[in-house]
């Protein structure tokens, strides 16, 4: 199975998510701009968010969280 890092800003280091816990999701912003993320659940249930590029947003197979 594979792992993506994120980083864990309550606990301050780099943890690895599995693949199952792992969404894709559209952030809109107050400006009306797009930001592409995934987003990981950690074994205590907090949600973590890495952003990345429309590039790669679009190549991903994760299914897409509904915001």
């Amino acid at each position: 199975m594979a792992t993506v890092e994120f980083y864990d800003v309550k606990t301050r280091k780099k943890i690895n998510v599995d693949d199952k816990d792992i969404m894709k999701a559209k952030l809109n912003t107050k400006n009306g701009q797009v930001r592409y993320a995934i987003r990981g659940k950690t074994d205590d249930g907090r949600t973590l968010t890495k952003f990345i590029s429309a590039k790669d947003f679009e190549t991903l197979q994760y299914k897409e969280a509904t915001t």
